[in-house]
């Protein structure tokens, strides 16, 4: 099976055709879910911001949508292996009846509680401030690694009242059993004089090596404790309700814009529990990378599947920028969109990205009322634009710093007149005598059009359609 990997397409179609059963160790998920809003998608070179409407209409809906998804999820996933599902409080409870079906109910092993945000105010309730992730194992046999956050200062000036002047602060624990514990009649033993009712807590060579090693100390009423040094201590055991990790801030250097995009350091708290080196991680919705980006981090192996090319390119750049690895070397990015007919079934934004992109241009920030600029080409070597017969004055100096091409794109067999003529008062409301505009296919009254714009106004308009997109794109792979 192949790692290192990012798969471009359906979840549901990915992982039947290219991962075996039982091949992954662990599975990180974040899938978006309908929360009677927008969701907005970003693409990281230019921090482009695009809203789509959510593909789910109730939680019924998203249920049906999940289910198969999640039954290849469990198919997949080693008997050794962990699951980890990220949901916000909307759907956690019907989430997790579905998980129980699917993984068992006593395969649950916690939900997680990730407080995401310190203040949320809401009307007539109380805040909502956290997320939701719910941890299933595939069997009884699941890897663990145990995980410790920083002790409190409070706690350790509270309980390690104790000072030893060369192993520091500690604290006194029990040594000896207590009635609760019941009798062990091999740990009933006597040390230095003191029999315990119940017992030692450990057997006497253990205890012997303690006092050996100076940790054992006795009260004035004569009773045996074990010293306990913070020094020496890992930390606090972590539980399930996480306060310590807080959301990516707006100067952070990892973050995307990515309206949904996790902390890496959350990310990197679950696969250091659950995953040893070399291990295997799929990340089925991964959306901005940051779960391939942990995983390569922390030395793991890694699978990405997003149906957003978009998103695709993303992770590739992320990658790149913040961990030197190169596509086609370091790792590879599988069915990206290659034929007019998958370009055709891509969602409309999506298309728009691709084809935008697949020019050398930067998609557009807005992609709802865009006023006709889908987006824009910007050419290093673009030289001063002369003033044309459209009205267009002398540029400023702002002007002319800002030089770019629009790019218009329409996912339709032909495009006609009057699509030519609206990206015509686009260009001119820019003051742009040149721009490109890409379909799969013009109609002869546009190409008169264009021609007639050139040749009576000096607007150039450069159709380009979807075949010589592509060629494009091959050329520049090759």
């Amino acid at each position: 099976m192949d790692t290192n990997i990012i798969y471009c397409g359906d979840n549901l179609e990915v992982l039947p055709k290219y991962i075996p059963d039982e091949s992954i160790d662990l599975i990180y998920i974040d899938p978006p879910f309908n929360t009677s809003r927008n969701y907005e998608v970003f693409w990281g070179e230019a921090q482009e911001r695009r809203a789509f409407a959510d593909r789910f209409g109730d939680v019924m809906t998203y249920l049906e949508w999940m289910r198969p998804r999640l039954r290849e999820l469990h198919r997949v996933l080693k008997p050794t292996g962990s699951f980890y599902y990220h949901c916000d409080w909307h759907a956690s409870h019907y989430i997790k009846v579905e998980l129980d079906r699917i993984f068992g109910f006593d395969n649950f092993r916690n939900e997680i509680i990730w407080q995401r945000t310190s203040s949320h105010n809401d009307s007539k309730k109380f805040g909502q401030v956290h997320d939701s992730i719910l941890y299933y194992a595939k069997s009884g046999k699941y890897t663990w690694n145990s995980q410790y956050t920083e002790s409190d200062p409070g706690y350790v000036a509270d309980f390690y009242r104790y000072d030893d002047p060369v192993r520091g602060k500690y604290r006194l624990h029990e040594i000896i059993r207590t009635a609760s514990m019941g009798e062990r009649p091999n740990l009933a033993y006597e040390y230095k004089g003191y029999t315990p009712r119940w017992g030692w807590r450990v057997i006497r060579a253990k205890l012997e090596a303690l006092d050996k090693d100076d940790r054992i100390e006795w009260s004035k009423t004569g009773r045996p404790y074990l010293r306990r040094f913070q020094s020496e201590m890992k930390g606090t055991p972590l539980k399930n309700i996480w306060m310590d990790i807080p959301p990516i801030s707006a100067l952070a250097d990892e973050r995307l814009g990515y309206p949904t995009q996790k902390p890496l350091i959350l990310l990197e708290r679950f696969i250091k529990a659950s995953s040893n080196e070399n291990d295997v991680l799929l990340d089925a919705f991964c959306g901005c990378g940051t779960t391939l980006e942990a995983a390569a981090k922390l030395k793991r192996k890694w699978i990405g599947i997003d149906f957003s090319p978009t998103a695709c390119r993303v992770m590739a750049e992320r990658l790149e920028k913040r961990l030197g690895l190169k596509e086609g070397t370091d790792f590879v990015m599988r069915d990206m969109p290659k034929t007019a007919e998958q370009l055709r079934k891509m969602p409309p934004f999506e298309f728009e990205n691709w084809a935008v992109v697949a020019l050398g241009g930067i998609p557009n920030k807005i992609k709802v009322g865009d006023f006709g600029i889908d987006g824009r080409l910007y050419l290093a070597d673009m030289a001063k634009e002369k003033q044309g017969k459209a009205g267009i004055g002398k540029q400023t100096m702002f002007e002319e710093l800002d030089k770019w091409y629009p790019i218009q794109v329409k996912q339709r067999d032909k495009v006609g007149r009057p699509d030519i003529d609206n990206f015509q008062t686009a260009m001119r409301r820019d003051k742009r005598l040149k721009g490109y505009f890409i379909a799969f296919g013009f109609s002869s009254d546009a190409m008169k059009e264009i021609k007639r714009a050139i040749t009576v106004e000096g607007l150039e308009i450069v159709p380009i359609t979807v075949d010589e997109l592509l060629g494009f794109e091959k050329t520049a792979l090759s």
